[in-house]
C-alpha cells in the first residue's frame, strides 16, 4: 500500500517537475512566430527522415543479428519487425518494455528462450553504450557550446566516466556469470539462493536465470565483432542525421561536431529523465541544447517536435505493419510487458 501510494506521490511530482522545466525553457517562445515557421518548412528533408529513422533500426537489427549467430541464424527483416514492435509497445505502455517485447516476438518464431535473448538485447546495448561513451569523449574534446554556468562540461565528463565503468562491469557480469553456469557446482549453489523463494517458484526462477546467461555470448573470432562495433557506430552516425534533415528543412545549418554534441547531450538527457519518467525531457533538452548551438527558440521547438512527430509516425507504421504481419496484436504485446515472459 505505502510503496503504491509513494508510487502516485512521484507521478505527480515527476509532471509537476515536466511542467516546470518546459515553461522556463519555453518561456521565450513566440507562438506567432512559431506557426510561421513551421509553415515555411521545406517538405523534401521531411521525406528522407522517416527513412533515416528507419535505416537506423535496420542497422541495429542488423547487428543484433549478428550476437545472435551463436545461438541461431535470424532474418534481418524478423530482427526489424521486433524491434519496431518493441518501440511501438513502449510507446503505449506506461513502462518501458520494448526489450521483452522483441525478446519475446523472436522467441516465438525461432523457437528460442525469452530469457536467452533477453541476454542478447542486453549486450547489444551495452556495447551502444559503450560506443556512445567514445562519442561523448569526442564531443568533449571538440565541441564548443554556451554554457554560462560552467557545469555542463564536468557533468557530461563525468556522466562519460561512470557511464563507461557501469558498461564494462555489467558486460564482464554478464560473460562472467555464464562461465560460471557452465560449471557442474553452479546448479546446487543456485538452489541454495532460491531457497528462500516459495516452492512452486524456484524452479522456473532457477530456469529463467540459466536460460537468461546462457545467452551472454559473444562472437568467436575478428570478423563478427568488427561488424558489431562498426555497425553501433552506424547507428549513432545514424542518429546524428536525423536533427541535419530536420535542420535543412527549417533553415538550419549546424557543424559536424555540434550535431555529435546535440547527439550526447540528449543521449544523456533521454536516459535521465526516462529513469525519472520525466515527461517532456527530450523536448526541454532539445530545445536547450539548440539555443546553446545558436539557434533561435522558435526554430528550435518547430525542429524538436517535428523530429518527435515524425518518429511516432514512423515507429507507429512500421510496428504495426510488423505485428500484421506476424499475427500478433499489441494488446497481446502489452499484457506481454504487464506479466513475466521470461519463463520461456
Amino acid at each position: 500500500m505505502k510503496s503504491t501510494s509513494r508510487a502516485r506521490i512521484w507521478r505527480w511530482a515527476a509532471l509537476a517537475l515536466s511542467i516546470l522545466l518546459l515553461a522556463w525553457v519555453l518561456r521565450d517562445v513566440d507562438v506567432v512566430r512559431f506557426l510561421r515557421i513551421v509553415a515555411k518548412a521545406e517538405f523534401w528533408p521531411l521525406l528522407i527522415l522517416p527513412v533515416a529513422i528507419a535505416a537506423e533500426q535496420l542497422v541495429r537489427a542488423f547487428k543484433w543479428r549478428q550476437l545472435l549467430q551463436p545461438l541461431r541464424m535470424v532474418r534481418v527483416w524478423r530482427l526489424f519487425g521486433a524491434t519496431m514492435a518493441g518501440y511501438l509497445a513502449n510507446m503505449a505502455a506506461p513502462v518501458r518494455v520494448s526489450p521483452l517485447v522483441r525478446a519475446y516476438l523472436v522467441a516465438r518464431l525461432e523457437g528460442l528462450s525469452t530469457s536467452t535473448l533477453l541476454a542478447t538485447i542486453s549486450i547489444d546495448r551495452l556495447t551502444d553504450g559503450l560506443v556512445f561513451v567514445g562519442f561523448t569523449v569526442l564531443a568533449l574534446v571538440f565541441a564548443e557550446f554556451s554554457d554560462a554556468t560552467g557545469a555542463l562540461w564536468p557533468t557530461l565528463m563525468w556522466g562519460g566516466v561512470v557511464s563507461f565503468v557501469l558498461f564494462c562491469v555489467l558486460m564482464a557480469g554478464l560473460f562472467a556469470g555464464r562461465r560460471w553456469f557452465e560449471r557442474p557446482s553452479a546448479a546446487p549453489v543456485l538452489v541454495g539462493l532460491t531457497a528462500w523463494l516459495p516452492r512452486t517458484w524456484r524452479e522456473p526462477v532457477s530456469g529463467v536465470v540459466q536460460r537468461f546467461f546462457a545467452g551472454a555470448l559473444w562472437p568467436q573470432g575478428i570478423g563478427l565483432p568488427c561488424l558489431i562495433v562498426g555497425s553501433a557506430i552506424a547507428i549513432k552516425l545514424l542518429a546524428i542525421g536525423h536533427f541535419f534533415w530536420v535542420g535543412l528543412a527549417f533553415g538550419v545549418a549546424l557543424g559536424l561536431v555540434d550535431y555529435l554534441f546535440l547527439m550526447v547531450f540528449l543521449g544523456f538527457i533521454v536516459i535521465l529523465t526516462g529513469t525519472l519518467r520525466i515527461v517532456g525531457g527530450f523536448t526541454a533538452g532539445a530545445v536547450y541544447v539548440l539555443q546553446g548551438l545558436g539557434v533561435d527558440v522558435e526554430t528550435a521547438l518547430a525542429m524538436t517536435l517535428t523530429i518527435q512527430a515524425i518518429t511516432v509516425a514512423t515507429v507507429a507504421a512500421t510496428g504495426a505493419a510488423a505485428l500484421w504481419i506476424q499475427g500478433v496484436r499489441l494488446s497481446t504485446l502489452l499484457e506481454v510487458g504487464g506479466h513475466d515472459a521470461t519463463e520461456r
